[in-house]
């Protein structure tokens, strides 16, 4: 794709799944990348080596919700990188529990990661960006923006919310050559969903309600937000790319039984 050939890009939650795939994918355009994850540093770099990019890699550990750990490694990735053009706020979790039994710590977690972290990463970016006149913005939203998940109540505000933080940063910054927009992936074969996708009864469950018939895999997602970076989409901000296999238009109404 056009562009990202020698971008600097900072993924968060990249040592695994989706925002490995994501890594990868900008390091096979040529850009410089550095991953940030929760996991302990070995795993880390053990991801790094993965990308096959000597010099062009880098990887240390970060908490999203520590807002001067932030600060510290964002500056040390712009300077190890000799810049800094693309974040991707990919980092996530998702707890599941009936409301009424859903207590405020773990709704505080979550909307902590999902939704705050993704706020303290983009502003820390943001003073990055406005200094250098340019940058972009690509966050992991999901179909859950727009789709209710009962009994994963703080997921879906949490994404609900990010789809608007999207778009107001979006508008904030669109005249300062900033562009900020979201991908929505959704059942996607990933380690995180391995309670599903390698069960064969649980997988054939969730996919019978994908249009495509199919979950998608983490590198089909990876494409949407490299596309989103990528000087091809220089005229694109504020919004979120579904990257779910339809699963947002609803498989249930492919028939006509509603009128």
């Amino acid at each position: 794709m056009r562009g990202l050939t020698n971008k600097r890009v900072l993924v968060t939650g990249g040592a695994q799944g989706i925002g490995f795939a994501v890594a990868k994918r900008f390091v096979e355009e040529g850009a410089t990348v550095t991953i940030t994850d929760i996991a302990q540093q070995d795993k880390i770099d053990e991801s790094v080596r993965a990308l096959e990019a000597p010099g062009r890699a880098f990887g240390v550990r970060l908490d999203v919700t520590d807002e001067g750990a932030i600060s510290r490694v964002f500056a040390d990735a712009a300077e190890r990188m000799d810049g800094f053009d693309v974040l991707v706020n990919n980092a996530g979790i998702n707890i599941g529990s009936p409301t009424e039994d859903l207590d405020s710590a773990t709704y505080d977690r979550v909307m902590d990661v999902n939704l705050r972290g993704v706020f303290l990463c983009s502003t820390a970016a943001l003073r990055i960006f406005l200094a250098a006149g340019r940058g972009v913005i690509v966050n992991n939203s999901s179909n859950h923006e727009m789709t209710p998940k009962p009994g994963y109540l703080p997921y879906s505000v949490s994404k609900g919310g990010l789809g608007n933080l999207t778009r107001t940063l979006a508008l904030e910054f669109a005249d300062r050559n900033i562009r900020v927009n979201s991908v929505g992936p959704g059942a996607t074969v990933t380690p995180l969903n391995a309670s599903w996708t390698e069960d064969p009864t649980k997988r054939a469950e969730v996919e019978k309600h994908i249009p495509f018939g199919r979950a998608g895999t983490a590198d089909e997602v990876a494409a949407a937000f490299v596309f989103l970076a990528s000087d091809d989409a220089s005229y694109i901000t504020g919004q979120t790319l579904y990257a779910d296999g339809g699963l947002t238009l609803n498989n249930d109404f492919r028939f006509n039984w509603s009128s």
